[in-house]
């Protein structure tokens, strides 16, 4: 039996608006115009390293939406959006794995979310006690042999923003 890969990409939203008194309610602070231009450069990155997403999950907060919009507008045949309630902050590790036991048909699945919990799920993903420090427009890939996951999974790479805008240039 040939055993199947499952390319997962975990992406910490862009830079986003401070909350305050223009953005009391955190779900609704959209990106800034700067991290919208810096996030079309990091997916240019992605393109040029051959990345493909078959689909991306994002949670249903407007920064992370606009991240995945934003990534996916780079791409030749962008891929589909879909929220993922489990992805927003508060969500639980299961409730993430049985979102993407549910993508078990695709291969190439971008995941956008917030700190702490991205960085968190990373290391599950991974095996690992401690969780990755994902800089806002961090993207990670880490191979899994199954979904549901049923052992640790592979880090491929791990890129700063600052490198993928540059390999993006």
């Amino acid at each position: 039996m040939v055993s199947e890969q499952f390319e997962l990409y975990l992406i910490r939203h862009g830079l986003a608006a401070e909350r305050g008194e223009i953005y009391p309610d955190d779900a609704k602070r959209p990106l800034t115009n700067d991290g919208v231009q810096k996030l079309r450069r990091e997916g240019k990155a992605l393109v040029a390293l051959d990345v493909t997403f078959d689909v991306i999950l994002t949670s249903p907060l407007v920064r992370t939406r606009q991240t995945a919009e934003t990534l996916a507008s780079v791409f030749r045949n962008p891929p589909p959006i879909v929220n993922v309630q489990a992805l927003a902050p508060g969500g639980t590790h299961n409730a993430i794995v049985d979102e993407l036991t549910k993508q078990h048909r695709r291969h190439h699945i971008a995941i956008v979310g917030h700190e702490p919990g991205i960085g968190e799920l990373a290391a599950r993903l991974m095996g690992l006690r401690r969780a990755l420090d994902f800089k806002k427009g961090a993207v990670c890939r880490i191979d899994v042999p199954a979904l549901p996951p049923a052992g640790p999974g592979q880090l491929r790479w791990f890129l700063t923003p600052r490198i993928l805008r540059k390999l993006g240039k």
